[in-house]
Formats: structure tokens, C-alpha cells, sequence
């Protein structure tokens, strides 16, 4: 059978992915360098290592390489007893797999026991576009975030993907990380490093702060900045940390900013907007919150950028809710 040029004929298309999530082939190529740092990492996927980038830690460990199918349940399972004999066992798959069709046992076999082992959800959101319903995530932060035990974590980018797969080694108990398609845009430089349950103030605006996480920091802080050269004072808050929220950073914003708008590519009802609403009513600090994301509705399907320009959240769109958040908050 003959294939186009530049692909593998042995596997099709398959390679390909690798190069169409640049962001994603960090996931294999940390883990690999923790393995060779002597951590004690194993690695698993359900039939996904080129989406994911995970063959490239396959190459360079294929003894602690484990290859599950089609069968996320059973992969969560497994690896919570491997985690009882001192493994730290890093596991991927679609994020509507994961935290969707693993619950159970992300709550029962992992969180519940307290095993440390990480849940790595990729192509969040509405990043797999035409896939449709069954593989778009928005709803995984609202899932993971209401397991007792869990830690969420949504970095921005490549290099905070990195800094917080290192964060995560010896951190206590279970993490949920929830990371996109591998194409978002730099925030970071390389080597840049977090802390888990540190927000990252980019700026602090007295008119609004924007807090973000994941995918969204980008197009915050682009909205952020068209709407300084406008004369508005707006900081951004990346809240890489879901859970446990970094309470110290969210009321320090929201006694200093006129107003607070969280940014998700999620469901609007039980992520970060709603971390952050709880967490403001109950210290009753008197600011006004938008929740901005996907309102509470299945996504459409389309092309991820088309839908991101939908649901307003490219940085044009979230620009267009800063203002018509800032002018109504005028009146």
C-alpha cells in the first residue's frame, strides 16, 4: 500500500500526530527524563502513545512502557496497585475518558486510597473538534475537582507542562492533570518552574483581573494587554492549580479588582468559576464575578478554532467579555 509522502508506511498516519502536537511530545520526553534521573516512574496509555506523545518515553524506557487498549477502567485500576509497591505511575488517555469513564476508579481505586498516581486527561476541552460530544471534556474539572484527595492541575503551556510534571514527583497522593492538544501557544520560556497550588500573577489590575487556567492563559493575557493599551488596569492570574485553589492569590484580586472574570474552557457550573465563587462568597468579599466558558450546554462540533471563536474563547473573544463585563460594570 502506498502512503503519502513524509508518513510511515508501517503506521500510516500515526507519526504524524507527533508533529501536529509539538506540546504533547513534552509529556514522554519528561517522564523519560525522570526515569533516567532514577525517579521511579512507569508510564501507560489506552492505545494513544502517538496522540499523546508517549512513544517517545516508550523509545527511551520500553521496560516501564505499558500499553493498556482500549480500556481506561482497567488501566486506572492496575496502576493504583502498582502505586502500593512504590511505582509512580504516569497515565494518559482523552480527558472525557479519563475523568467520564475512569470516575470509579479515579475516586474509589486511586483517590480513596490515596495512591499516588497520576491521571494525565489530554486533548481537553473542545480541542478534539470534529470527534464531537463523546470526546469533547468539559466537564472533567467539575468531576476531579469534587474527589476528595485530588489534586487538578491545567498548565498553559509546554514548558509549564513540564514544570509541573517535575512538581508532581514527590507530591503527596493522586493528581489529575488536565493538558490540550499540544498547539497552544508559548507562555513560558523553557525550564521555567511552578509550584502546585501557586497561582502565577501576570500583573494586578485594579479595573479586573482575569483568572485563567490551561488553555485559557493565553488568550487572557492577550485580552489583558489589548485592554491596558486601552487605559484599563487588568492583571491575570494563571491558576494552573484548580485544586487546592490558591485562596491567597483569588481574594488578594478580589479585594483589589473592581471586578473578577474566570476563564475556562469548560462548563461554566463546577470549575474554576465555581471554585472561585465558592471561595469568595464564603470569605463574603463584595466583588462582582463572570464566569466565562461554555454555558452549561453540550459544545458544538467543528473545527476547534471555529469553536473557540464561537464560544469566545480566543483571545479576541475573551476580550469582547473583559469589555462587555467592564461597561456594564460601569453602569
Amino acid at each position: 500500500m502506498s502512503v503519502a509522502p513524509g508518513l510511515q508506511p508501517e503506521s500510516w498516519h500515526l507519526l504524524s500526530l507527533l508533529e501536529q502536537a509539538p506540546g504533547l511530545q513534552a509529556l514522554g520526553d519528561t517522564l523519560a527524563d525522570l526515569a533516567d534521573e532514577g525517579h521511579p516512574v512507569v508510564v501507560g496509555t489506552a492505545d494513544l502513545k502517538y496522540s499523546n506523545g508517549l512513544v517517545r518515553f516508550q523509545d527511551r524506557h520500553p521496560d516501564k512502557y505499558l500499553q493498556f487498549g482500549i480500556s481506561e477502567q482497567h488501566m486506572v485500576s492496575t496502576v493504583a496497585g502498582l502505586a502500593t509497591t512504590g511505582l509512580r505511575p504516569y497515565v494518559a488517555t482523552f480527558a472525557s475518558f479519563m475523568a467520564l469513564l475512569a470516575c470509579e476508579q479515579i475516586r474509589t481505586d486511586v483517590a480513596y486510597t490515596r495512591q499516588p498516581v497520576r491521571l494525565i486527561g489530554h486533548h481537553a476541552g473542545i480541542t478534539l473538534g470534529f470527534y464531537g460530544t463523546s470526546h469533547h471534556a468539559t466537564e472533567d474539572l467539575a468531576i476531579t475537582r469534587s474527589i476528595a484527595g485530588l489534586t487538578v492541575i491545567a498548565p498553559a503551556d509546554t514548558a509549564a507542562l513540564a514544570a509541573a510534571l517535575r512538581a508532581s514527583v514527590d507530591h503527596p497522593g493522586p493528581v489529575y492533570f488536565r493538558i490540550g492538544r499540544g498547539r497552544d501557544p508559548d507562555v513560558y520560556p523553557a525550564g521555567t518552574t511552578l509550584e502546585i497550588g501557586k497561582a502565577i500573577e501576570h500583573g494586578t489590575g485594579s479595573d479586573l483581573t482575569l483568572i485563567a487556567t490551561g488553555s485559557m492563559v493565553h488568550p487572557a493575557l492577550e485580552a489583558a494587554a489589548a485592554l491596558t493599551a486601552d487605559g484599563y488596569s487588568v492583571g491575570v492570574l494563571d491558576m494552573h492549580t484548580v485544586k487546592p485553589l490558591d485562596e491567597t492569590a483569588v481574594l488578594k484580586a478580589a479585594r483589589g479588582s473592581r471586578l473578577l472574570m474566570t476563564v475556562e474552557e469548560h462548563n461554566v457550573l463546577g470549575g474554576l468559576g465555581g471554585a472561585v465563587a465558592e471561595l469568595i462568597t464564603e470569605h463574603g468579599v463584595p466583588v462582582r464575578l463572570h464566569r466565562h466558558g461554555i454555558r452549561d450546554q453540550y459544545s458544538l462540533i467543528g473545527p476547534p478554532t471555529h469553536l473557540y471563536r464561537h464560544y469566545r474563547l480566543d483571545a479576541a473573544g475573551v476580550e469582547t467579555e473583559a469589555r462587555d463585563l467592564l461597561h456594564a460594570g460601569t453602569r
